[in-house]
């Protein structure tokens, strides 16, 4: 990503008589160290009739002697210079060994070529004292260096001076204020005293508005600008000068560049020289513009762009209306923390110390903007073989119609607060529920831990260690020793009420429990209390007497559920007619009652075996709820809860089971996922919708200091590497259009195969055969010849199809090589299995897709998916016969030219189709999917370098510790080449002394191809013993000079041998870092005899080092 620049400078002056100017000296061009890149210079000086003689001073610095022979009425200096705006990071620098830590001295050899550097003013009383009070200490120079910078910034503060001339040091020190060069000059006798060689430089300082505001503090500049500046250059051996600016405080960035660095201020001064005595007018204008910008991920879309897409997106709207579609969409947008890149959590863990607090806090956020008034639920997420813990699940539940569900959000605790509940509140809180509800709270009983497991798990500890300290090599089971141990055996863990809905009466039951033993033992564990209820341990039931809950089937039809008023009288004891609570059944009783014990070997039908649970946890009240089979009592039973916490002031989380699963109600979740926190984001029906949900999330997940940009050490940016799945589907499974027309997922399915840049584009680094999306025609060999005859089982449009018979032509087919089928690009897991009623909701998942870093990105990926669908609901696609690709997949269409090729033809068929989505609208996401590493320019012949993409495979089983592992292999990477103006008899591309096969684009001159090397060498990868190609160097050959007539390197470690410990803090470091491996020369040297292309079948348009 970079940013083209023209800087525009005007310096005039006007006297009042023609006079005659001396040789006049003109330091305005940017010095030939410059690290930012000056594509083009221009120095235009009046009057016109002037010698210009362009020298170099002692240090090297560019400076024009303008010689005037005739008198003038005006001076005038113009400078236009275009620059690139790169990111480079000032800290990536290495340093000698002795000057890792100041103080430092300079070598004999050093010393003598420093000597201009180290001359010092004399220390007057004002920068004796500034200067004691820096320490000596040794410590490490670049913390050195950035703590004096800062504390200079600090203590002299920055004013804009006109007078001409650089105040002294004490000048400085004794006011607290100077510009730029004063406290420049300042730092440079500071370093000068500390013993340490530092000059003086005078330069342009370019400030760009940043696109994303700061969250830890100032933003920048609101507006471009560029001034004037001075700074300050320190000399470290092995580093080099470093550029310090002592007037911000920070190194010297790309938006510094000098013009002049000198000893002296006085011959760093951009325009010097004599001048008869007049009365003179002086003028200065500078500016800065914006001529070219690369496609970005921070402002991916002008406001012009951007409107345009949502006005396209409403247009696709009226036709999805005017089709009768019912299309909805949600997704599952993922986020990693800002703060802990490193951390496991936020790379390979599900769960760590930051992921719950961050989470909540995004919950809160979101719930407080879409639902104040609703069920807040901390519930249990997945639970993955291997892991000793399942995961958690934020939930939020809201009425479709609007109604409350919880009145006052003040009765949700806090989970960071302590309220000082106690066993004896959690049994008070259930007593009072119970009577809300209209049974009797004499049933509720406590729960203890079970001591005997916890004395024979003492038994089993060491002979050394105690409970308290046991040493354990498992945290999580040495914790939940410490926890047990030290609140007691003998200690109430929470109350139980037996709670559960009687179908026959409609009314509320409860009763008691009967245990084998006289208390109630809960199971070992850290789960809630409700699921370590001893249930097996109740009397005996037969399984057709089991009062199983089962789920609502998703197709029924529900009627309006009764307003929050009505339900809320409920629980005050005013019950309409039909409704009541009892404490055994009406019915099936045969002569017992609710509180009989049963006869060995008798079916206890009639004792409830569900249960309200209080548990108090760090003074927090966690409630957790029984499953309830209907949606209209489990929000009777929240509003009895509710009621109950406000009459006795008592907050309350709430935990367990969540409602059922109902088409009156709406939610998201907040979960983790390895190295994510994962939002199921509540689906929206039209485009406004989603574009507000969209925004809303990724700016609540900001503020929450949650981030979806993730990067590789090596500065590669990868989205968050958790996808953003998208969803689609209708309201309820009636509304699905997949299930109305199947023939549309035909559509989607042969349309994406046929087009593999839909596959790719918008997918993460982990593609493949063995990936956890792949392609059809990735997973297995026969899928097409099996997909095309269940294409022709599926009825044409205006047929009738039931429901399942989608299912059951594609389950087995929409798998990856295992035969998972929730782990493929189309996953119909929930689309009709015949599972569960959790899978027949008519819903479509597409699961190749990343996670965009910014969400305009996410929208117009969006809006392609709901162009494509309009279009397919009025023209089905229905090719007679699917394309087979076969190894040209995983070769032309890991070339970012070919899939941009192909993509631009998805455009051109959707403009005809009336959706006119325009190609810039995806540069964006070729160039984040793509990343540009660098060009070169050699005779008319230009070469680009760019990211390609490479499938990871999935290795064979290894053992390990713990039994046996399966390791990916990530080592190999693709590179794109392409060349413009090249004549193919003459020259030719080498990397590495082998010719690269160069495949022609149809534009005369311009050739692509691609290049696969080892990037790194893991212990288990593919071909081992294949060391890493490092770097690559790419040499335009003269077939008919034999040599090299330029090139350029990549290197695919960095160039210095740095071996980065932790990740890129933010886009900034992580661009530096990929830039900084590319270097525009570097060719071979001498004689280079052209060799013939190896020509490879099955990869005809890559060069394979590896069979180099």
């Amino acid at each position: 990503m970079s940013i083209h620049v023209a800087l525009h400078h005007v310096t005039h002056y006007r006297y009042d008589r023609h006079v005659q100017l001396g040789p006049q000296i003109v330091r305005l061009r940017p010095a030939p160290h410059s690290r930012t890149r000056i594509l083009s210079y221009a120095l235009k000086v009046e009057p016109g009739g002037h010698f210009v003689n362009w020298q170099q001073d002692p240090q090297g610095n560019y400076l024009a002697r303008l010689v005037f022979p005739e008198k003038t009425g005006e001076f005038k200096v113009e400078v236009d210079l275009v620059a690139e705006m790169a990111v480079f990071n000032p800290f990536d620098f290495f340093l000698e060994p002795y000057a890792e830590q100041i103080p430092f001295a300079y070598t004999e050899g050093e010393a003598v070529e420093l000597a201009p550097y180290l001359q010092k003013l004399p220390a007057t009383p004002a920068f004796a004292r500034y200067l004691a009070g820096i320490s000596r200490e040794p410590v490490a120079s670049v913390d050195f260096l950035v703590a004096l910078n800062q504390q200079l910034a600090h203590d002299i503060q920055y004013l804009i001076r006109l007078e001409p001339g650089v105040q002294t040091p004490e000048e400085t020190l004794s006011k607290g204020s100077g510009s730029c060069r004063d406290s420049a000059w300042l730092l440079v006798q500071l370093l000068r005293h500390l013993g340490l060689a530092a000059r003086f430089v005078s330069g342009y300082l370019i400030q760009l508005s940043a696109d994303v505001k700061s969250l830890d503090g100032p933003s920048g500049t609101e507006h471009d600008f560029t001034d004037l500046h001075a700074w300050c250059e320190v000399y470290l051996p092995g580093a080099g000068w470093i550029g310090l600016d002592a007037t911000s405080g920070l190194f010297a960035g790309e938006g510094h560049i000098p013009l002049a660095c000198s000893p002296e201020p006085s011959s760093a001064a951009p325009i010097s020289g004599l001048i008869d005595e007049c009365e003179c007018d002086f003028a200065h204008a500078m500016s800065v513009e914006r001529v070219w910008e690369a496609p970005r991920v921070t402002k991916p879309y002008s406001p012009e762009q951007w409107q345009a897409i949502v006005s396209l997106g409403q247009q696709v709207d009226r036709d999805l209306a005017q089709g009768d579609v019912r299309l909805t969409m949600g997704g599952e947008p993922t986020f990693i923390a800002l703060d802990y890149p490193d951390d496991a959590e936020w790379n390979t863990a599900a769960l760590g110390p930051n992921k719950r607090r961050l989470a909540a806090e995004l919950f809160h956020r979101l719930r407080a903007h879409y639902a104040p008034q609703a069920l807040v639920h901390f519930g249990q997420g997945k639970w993955y073989p291997g892991e000793q813990l399942p995961r958690w699940s934020l939930n939020c539940f809201w009425r479709r119609d609007g109604e409350p569900i919880w009145q006052d959000p003040a009765l949700y605790a806090d989970e960071q607060t302590d309220y000082g509940v106690d066993a004896g509140k959690a049994a008070l809180f259930l007593a009072c529920v119970a009577e809300r509800l209209g049974v009797s709270g004499e049933h509720v009983f406590p729960a203890y831990e079970d001591w005997l497991y916890y004395l024979w798990r003492e038994r089993r500890l060491p002979a050394n260690v105690t409970p308290d300290d046991p040493r354990l090599a498992d945290p999580l089971e040495r914790e939940r020793l410490r926890k047990v141990f030290d609140q007691g055996l003998e200690q109430v863990v929470g109350h139980v009420l037996p709670l559960a809905r009687n179908p026959a009466s409609n009314a509320w039951q409860s009763g008691p429990w009967y245990l084998r033993e006289e208390h109630c033992r809960l199971l070992p564990g850290d789960s809630p209390l409700g699921y370590r209820l001893p249930l097996d341990s109740q009397p005996w039931v037969s399984q057709a007497d089991y009062p199983y809950v089962n789920p609502a089937d998703p197709s029924q039809l529900h009627g309006s559920l009764p307003p929050a008023a009505q339900i809320r009288q409920q629980v005050r004891g005013v019950w309409p007619e039909g409704f009541g609570a009892s404490s055994a059944p009406a019915s099936g009783m045969a002569g017992m009652n609710g509180s009989a014990k049963p006869l060995p070997g008798q079916s206890a039908s009639w004792i409830t075996r569900t249960a309200l649970c209080a548990e108090p946890r760090g003074g927090r009240l966690y409630l957790f709820l029984p499953p309830l089979a209907h949606l209209e009592d489990y929000l009777q039973l929240v509003a009895a809860i509710e009621a109950t916490a406000a009459e006795l002031q008592c907050p309350v989380l709430l935990e367990g089971y969540e409602p059922p699963a109902d088409p009156r109600l709406l939610h998201f979740r907040v979960t983790p996922d390895p190295g994510v926190i994962e939002v199921n984001i509540h689906p929206a029906a039209s485009w406004d919708e989603l574009v507000e949900r969209t925004e809303f999330l990724y700016e609540a997940a900001r503020l929450t200091r949650l981030s979806s940009e993730k990067f590789m050490l090596d500065g590669r940016h990868t989205g968050t590497g958790g996808g953003n799945h998208f969803v689609l589907g209708g309201a309820t499974p009636a509304d699905s259009p997949f299930l109305r027309r199947p023939d549309l997922l035909r559509s989607l399915l042969s349309y994406w195969h046929n087009h593999p840049s839909l596959s790719y584009l918008f997918s993460g680094l982990f593609i493949g055969p063995t990936s956890q999306a792949p392609r059809v025609d990735e997973a297995r060999n026969d899928a097409l010849y099996e997909l095309e005859i269940a294409f022709a089982q599926m009825p044409e449009p205006g047929r009738e199809c039931p429901p399942w018979l989608v299912d059951r032509l594609l389950r087995h087919l929409l798998v990856d090589v295992t035969g998972n089928t929730h782990r493929a690009e189309f996953c119909i897991d929930k689309l009709y299995s015949p599972d569960s009623a959790s899978g027949r909701l008519g819903l479509l998942e597409l699961r190749a897709f990343e996670m965009p870093p910014h969400a305009q990105m996410s929208l117009a990926q969006q809006l392609l998916l709901r162009a494509l669908v309009a279009r397919f609901w009025k023209t089905p696609y229905a090719p007679a016969k699917l394309a087979r690709w076969g190894t040209e997949l995983h070769d032309r269409f890991l070339l970012p030219h070919f899939i941009e090729q192909d993509f631009a033809d998805v455009l051109q068929e959707l403009g005809a189709a009336g959706y006119r989505l325009r190609a810039e609208w995806f540069a964006p996401h070729f160039e984040f999917r793509f990343p540009k590493c660098g060009d070169f320019h050699v005779k008319g012949i230009s070469l680009e370098l760019r990211q390609a993409l490479e499938p990871w495979h999935v290795l064979g089983e290894e053992g390990s510790a713990g039994g046996t592992v399966r390791y990916v292999d990530s080592s190999l990477e693709r590179v794109q080449v392409k060349l413009e103006g090249m004549a193919p008899d003459r020259y030719q591309l080498v990397c590495n002394g082998v010719p690269v096969p160069l495949r022609p684009t149809g534009k005369v001159g311009e050739f692509v191809g691609g290049v696969r090397f080892r990037a790194w060498q893991p212990a288990s990868c593919l071909q081992p013993t294949i060391g890493v190609h490092a770097p690559l160097v790419f040499d335009l050959l003269d077939t008919w000079m034999q040599r090299s007539l330029g090139g350029c390197q990549y290197h695919v470690a960095h160039p210095g041998g740095r071996n980065y410990e932790s990740l890129p803090v933010n886009a900034y470091e992580a661009e530096s870092r990929r830039l900084a491996r590319f270097f525009r020369h570097g060719h071979t040297p001498g004689a280079l005899a052209p060799k013939p292309v190896l020509h490879n079948d099955e990869l005809p348009m890559t060069l394979d080092l590896r069979r180099s």
